[in-house]
């Protein structure tokens, strides 16, 4: 899906911003989608490398579904290349060398009923480049009353996007940083499509929430994260799930510190003071920025413990202390 044909068996991909020019027997940059003949095919439809249930706060999602099981799949790849994945080992993986568990979309469906899971989470690497088995299998899903969700770095065409929007609930998407330098030398993609995306999963109605890694000398410049926090009050509102979350030494940034507690508080203060609602802070243990709080009257609404919920004291998704409803799908 999302390709054309150009001259002398070449051919465009047309699934995400980078739209890869591939020549004969060659891939595109996410290395599983290769030109075969002068049409374009997806070496990963229906091969995983990882299936498992985990609570979907591991995603995390802390505003969808909470409390509940997501049927969590990955495959091989990604259409980024960053310096600091932490999932190296399947995103920058090589087709030809690993091997994948062959399943069919009927068999993830019904693996995620018989787990007792309420969504499948297509995680662990990029969800975009497995694109034509998420679209097929969540199509299936949604026939089942099962919802489906993409933790992803949002470098999606606005085309593919619009296509699954129907068929997909919510998306975590990574904003690594909200400098498009960052996104060219260190993560091999550009901003603005991200961003892009940001808006126009919110337009189509699909539940979003958005994670920032913390990269100490990296990314981790205070003035630049007031930009990207004033970017989102202003074009996505203040009750959009913020997580900021710690980075650890892997990859190729092995070099670097991990992130402080004493950084992430700062940041979270700075999200509370510009008037963002829903904070929360991960990789770190810390009882700030872990619970939902009401963003009337601050009394706990959701007590989370470090990878998942305690307790919901929520009626009918409002707070129990003031009535003020709460952005929880």
């Amino acid at each position: 899906m999302f390709y054309e044909k150009k001259e002398e068996n070449r051919l465009r991909c047309l699934l995400c911003p980078h739209k890869c020019i591939i020549g004969q027997n060659k891939k595109g940059v996410c290395g599983v989608r290769k030109n075969i003949g002068g049409d374009l095919f997806s070496l990963i439809y229906g091969k995983a490398s990882s299936i498992n249930v985990d609570p979907i706060e591991k995603k995390p999602l802390y505003h969808f579904l909470p409390g509940t099981g997501a049927l969590s799949l990955g495959t091989i790849g990604c259409n980024f290349k960053c310096d600091f994945c932490q999932n190296s080992s399947i995103s920058q993986a090589d087709f030809e060398s690993f091997s994948l568990r062959e399943i069919k979309p009927e068999e993830v469906v019904s693996l995620a009923r018989r787990t007792d899971c309420q969504s499948i989470a297509w995680t662990y690497n990029e969800p975009t480049i497995w694109y034509e088995f998420t679209y097929r299998t969540s199509k299936l899903a949604k026939m089942k009353d099962l919802r489906t969700l993409y933790v992803t770095n949002g470098f999606i065409d606005e085309a593919p996007l619009r296509k699954i929007a129907p068929y997909l609930d919510a998306m975590n998407i990574d904003v690594k940083s909200f400098n498009n330098d960052f996104y060219r030398k260190i993560a091999g993609g550009s901003l603005d499509p991200v961003l892009s995306t940001c808006i126009t999963a919110k337009a189509l109605g699909i539940h979003i929430e958005l994670t920032y890694l913390v990269i100490p000398g990296v990314n981790d410049d205070l003035s630049e994260i007031e930009d990207y926090l004033i970017w989102v009050k202003s074009k996505l509102g203040p009750d959009i799930p913020l997580h900021f979350s710690a980075f650890h030494p892997d990859y190729k940034m092995r070099d670097r510190s991990r992130t402080s507690k004493s950084k992430l508080k700062k940041i979270y203060s700075l999200a509370e003071r510009i008037g963002h609602n829903y904070i929360y802070l991960g990789n770190v243990l810390s009882r700030t920025g872990r619970d939902t709080r009401c963003p009337d009257c601050g009394k706990i609404v959701i007590k989370r413990s470090y990878m998942g919920m305690e307790k919901n004291k929520l009626v009918q998704k409002k707070c129990p202390s003031c009535s003020k409803r709460i952005s929880i799908r």
